[in-house]
């Protein structure tokens, strides 16, 4: 049910609204009766200040519940350390049925016992899953609300990427981009942002500080942006990269010229808390012209060396691995044994959405894609091909329908993706995690009020990049 109004939504008789606080008179009610009620209006409302409502009321019913936005940055700190049996934190992108898939994920991690896994979204996922970051974040606390978790949440910023051409055209625009979504994203509760600059790399320079000197300078500037707006009490852990995904494998010498540099640029601040390197992967997978992604192979002796050099050299809890989600299952518990930290998946998830999908809809989304991307086809590309690596853009557009599915469809989906997070989890070796997560990592509880929520715009400027 679509609420029509405040006055509806404090009429149910569930939530009281007194002295600018929300106080819940029946949690049990509420996530049976409010949070679905909660998720359709903040999808399907055509109101943006019915929806900001919906978001304050959702941040102020998860505080209640101690489910609390928080950084990553202490337990990376004590990664850096090793002061505990290796495991891999699987970051997770979710483009569409962001709440139910959010509920498959609080279940897998609670079957294992595992706290120690991130949500997260890119900053093209943003623009074409036209999915805001207090959407995002509103969607996420919600889901953890409806499967009774407790305890920090982690959100993070995905590929907060400097776009090179426009950098080059506009440098000062470019940034200026980039630091207004990195201060709307903190302010919906991302407390984890991956900065990417590594689009600046040039490796036509003879020197690898050369080379690296531009994707030095930035990711340095927004390191020092970032630590002046962070909430007081929250070290926000930020993420750096030196390889572009897609790009040539990263070198030990790359790490060192990136790192010695941007150790002096940030002086005292606290810097990056982990860097993602390019070991082969690439974005969405390679592929093939029948539709099916190629194998890749992985250099996880390089992912080995560069987390293991990260860790002991500069104090990082090691190296992440992007791009990986189409992988084969038998190479993911290989990530925690060669010290990888954060890994990030994505595509694979929305292709199994995708698999069960009906089928007129399916095809509907698939007539836009050659109507409205039919631009972005290479010549080479067969109909599958075309499909595959258009579909996300789909997402966004048709967004509201695919939220619309029968329940038990997507009931459905969720229990199936629940079986693979699952999966990943185990392979990644974060069962029993959550004692871990709670001994290292302290929430801080940032108050808000109503008007918080409706200082915010939902402009945010070209958001094309990686994902």
């Amino acid at each position: 049910m679509i609420y029509k109004s405040k006055e509806d939504i404090l009429g149910e008789g569930v939530i009281s609204y007194v002295d600018g606080k929300v106080e819940v008179k029946d949690l049990e009610l509420f996530r049976e009766k409010m949070v679905h009620n909660l998720v359709d209006t903040i999808i399907l409302s055509d109101s943006p200040s019915l929806k900001k409502f919906c978001y304050f009321v959702t941040y102020q019913v998860a505080i209640n519940c101690n489910i609390i936005p928080s950084s990553i940055q202490e337990l990376y700190e004590e990664k850096a350390r090793e002061n505990f049996p290796p495991f891999t934190v699987p970051a997770i992108n979710l483009r569409t049925l962001t709440f139910d898939l959010a509920r498959a994920i609080f279940r897998a991690g609670e079957r294992l016992n595992g706290g120690a896994f991130i949500f997260e979204i890119a900053k093209s996922e943003i623009g074409y899953t036209d999915q805001s970051p207090q959407e995002y974040v509103s969607c996420v606390l919600l889901a953890a609300i409806k499967e009774n978790f407790r305890g920090p949440v982690f959100i993070q910023g995905d590929h907060f990427q400097v776009k090179a051409k426009n950098f080059f055209s506009n440098r000062d625009e470019e940034i200026k981009q980039i630091k207004d979504l990195i201060r709307k994203a903190v302010a919906a509760g991302f407390y984890n942002i991956d900065v990417d600059t590594s689009t600046l790399v040039d490796l036509s320079k003879p020197t690898y500080e050369e080379q690296q000197e531009l994707n030095v300078q930035v990711c340095a500037a927004l390191t020092k942006f970032i630590r002046e707006i962070q909430p007081q009490g929250i070290d926000i852990s930020i993420g750096g990269e030196i390889g572009e995904i897609g790009g040539k494998n990263s070198t030990p010498q790359e790490l060192h010229a990136f790192m010695k540099s941007y150790s002096k640029e940030v002086g005292h601040l606290k810097k990056i808390s982990k860097i993602a390197v390019q070991t082969g992967t690439r974005h969405g997978g390679v592929v093939l012209p029948n539709g099916t992604i190629a194998k890749v192979k992985i250099d996880f002796d390089t992912l080995k060396e560069l987390s293991s050099l990260a860790r002991k050299e500069y104090g990082l809890a090691g190296c992440v691995q992007h791009g990986a989600s189409t992988l084969p299952n038998e190479a993911f518990h290989r990530f925690p044994e060669v010290g990888c930290c954060e890994i990030h998946l994505a595509t694979q998830f929305q292709n199994i959405v995708y698999n069960y999908l009906p089928l007129p809809l399916k095809e509907e989304i698939y007539r836009w894609l050659h109507q409205n991307c039919g631009d972005e086809r290479k010549p080479e590309h067969t109909d599958d091909q075309f499909i595959y690596s258009t579909r996300k853009k789909a997402l966004g557009p048709f967004k509201k329908k695919i939220y619309s599915l029968p329940h038990d469809l997507k009931d459905k989906i969720s229990l199936i993706l629940e079986k693979e997070f699952t999966f990943l989890f185990e392979e990644l070796n974060i069962k029993d995690t959550k004692e871990i997560v709670n001994k290292y990592v302290h929430p801080v509880i940032i108050e808000k009020k109503e008007e918080d929520f409706f200082k915010q715009d939902e402009e945010l400027g070209d958001l094309s990049g990686a994902d």
